[in-house]
This record gives structure tokens, sequence and C-alpha cells, in this order.
């Protein structure tokens, strides 16, 4: 996708931005103005067959997310009410386009097809992957990350690398369609590896002796480590390996891909990201 990668990109997607939220129009406009200029925004030519101009015309935008991997989403099981730092984003992006905010629930399985078919945005912690760039764009980075491990406090040192997890004698536990099942099945062919179908207790099963570790983000782990006590996470400021984490967005369309990006940059210096993720990590 483009990443603002030349002049003429830079100021097109600005200059798109601000034929819509009508930057400058109001005294003192920042972040304040733009979040609520899109209710009175008109639908710029470039964008009529956008994402954007539809959400526009409708006021309305659906946001796919799997709702069980936290920090990023959560949806309760006895509230059905969601949460997590990409359900806030999601909220914000919403506001600044003066559109009702509608989650789509998906699985990390079906995530790219269900967006192409049903939404017109996916977040909750979703990594940049070359087989989900083939088939989906990804919005720009929104956080750094990489693969570790989470196990019951006092065995950091007994699954600190890849080789010691990949013995005959370790379970590893791993979510079902998701990045950590491909590394899982990569990295640990002599593990016992169970894939789990339910991430919103995966990690229970660790805690009651049923698995011993199970690899994955480190921003996941830290979030663990911070609500599970009886949970630590080995390394995460060393990971195993590195990737970023973005939003996937349809193929081929530059101009919503561009709102997203510039909305992206000024929530990510406005405060709106760092309110979003306090909640999570303290």
């Amino acid at each position: 996708m483009s990443r603002h990668t030349t002049a003429t990109a830079v100021f097109t997607g600005l200059a798109l931005t601000c034929a819509l939220t009508g930057c400058g129009a109001q005294e003192g406009g920042g972040a304040a103005s733009s979040a609520s200029a899109g209710a009175g925004a008109s639908v710029a030519p470039a964008a009529e067959n956008s994402r954007l101009g539809q959400v526009l015309r409708d006021r309305k935008i659906q946001v796919c997310t799997t709702g069980d991997y936290r920090p990023y989403t959560y949806k309760d099981p006895k509230t059905v009410q969601w949460s997590g730092i990409d359900v806030d984003m999601a909220r914000s992006l919403g506001k600044s386009l003066g559109a009702e905010v509608e989650f789509v629930q998906t699985s990390w399985a079906d995530v790219v097809a269900d967006m192409d078919r049903s939404c017109d945005i996916a977040v909750g912690g979703i990594s940049y992957t070359t087989d989900r760039a083939q088939k989906a764009a990804f919005s720009d980075t929104t956080s750094p990350d990489g693969k570790t491990p989470i196990v019951r406090c006092g065995e950091e040192d007994k699954y600190a690398t890849v080789a010691v997890i990949n013995k005959p004698s370790v379970r590893v536990i791993t979510p079902v369609g998701g990045t950590n099942q491909k590394f899982a099945e990569k990295n640990f062919p002599d593990a016992k590896v169970t894939a789990y179908k339910d991430n919103n207790t995966i990690f229970d099963q660790i805690t009651q002796g049923k698995a011993d570790v199970m690899v994955t983000d480190a921003s996941e782990t830290r979030w663990v480590a911070h609500t599970h006590p009886e949970l630590c996470s080995v390394h995460p400021d060393k990971p195993f390996d590195h990737f970023d984490k973005g939003y996937l967005l349809p193929q081929g369309d530059t101009v919503w891909e561009e709102y997203v990006d510039n909305w992206l940059d000024i929530a990510s210096q406005d405060g709106t990201k760092a309110a979003a993720e306090e909640k999570w990590y303290g």
C-alpha cells in the first residue's frame, strides 16, 4: 500500500482530509474541532466511490474485530459490551467522521474475508503478514511487537528460548487461526502443541496446569502479567521476532487508506491513543 512515500501522496492525503473535515474552518481547530467536523462534511468528488464517501453518506462505519484479544479487543460474553485499545480507537475514527460505529464480530481465521465482505476496516491487534497483505491493505503501524512466552511465575527460565520450548515434554497451547498458531507449528514441531478455540479462557489452561506455555505477542503478555499475578511474561522487551500491528483496509481504496492514516497520525499525537492504552497497561 502507499505509505505517503512521495510528496504528492502526502499533499493529496492532507488536501483530501482538509476538504472533508474543514481544516482551519474553526478558530483553534485541532483535534477537538476535527473530531466533530465529519458530521457536517460533504463528500468530495475524489471520495465518491471510496469507502470514505460511503461512510460519510451513511453516517455509519462497520468495524470487524474478533473480540477475544485483550488488550486490543474484547466482547464481554455477559454484558455483550465491547472494550479494548482498538475498540476505543475505532470509536475515535467514527467520531472524526460523524459516523455511528457498528462492531462486527469475526474470527482470526476469517478476519480478512469478513472485512472485505462486511466491514470498512478491521481492528484488534492485527499483525502485518504477507498472507494478509495479499488480500487486504494495512494502515500505518499502530504498534511494534514480537512473539514471546507467557508462563506460570517462577518458571520463566524453563521456557526462555525456542529450543527449550521445542521438546516433547513441553505442552504448548495456542489459539486457533492466527499468527500464534503459525508460529507454534513452525517453531515447536517436537513439543505437544494444542490448538485451543477460546482465546478468552486460554490463559486459564496455564494457571490450571493443563498447559505449560503460550507464545504470543509481547503486548498481550504485558497485559496478562498486569491482570493475572500468577502468570509472568518472559523477556517481553526482547521477543523472538519482530513485526508491526495495524488496521486492515480494503485493497485499492487509497482515498480511504489516506484518511485512516491521517486520522491515526493525529490520534497518536493528541493523546487519544495514549489514553486508550493507559486503561490497559496502567
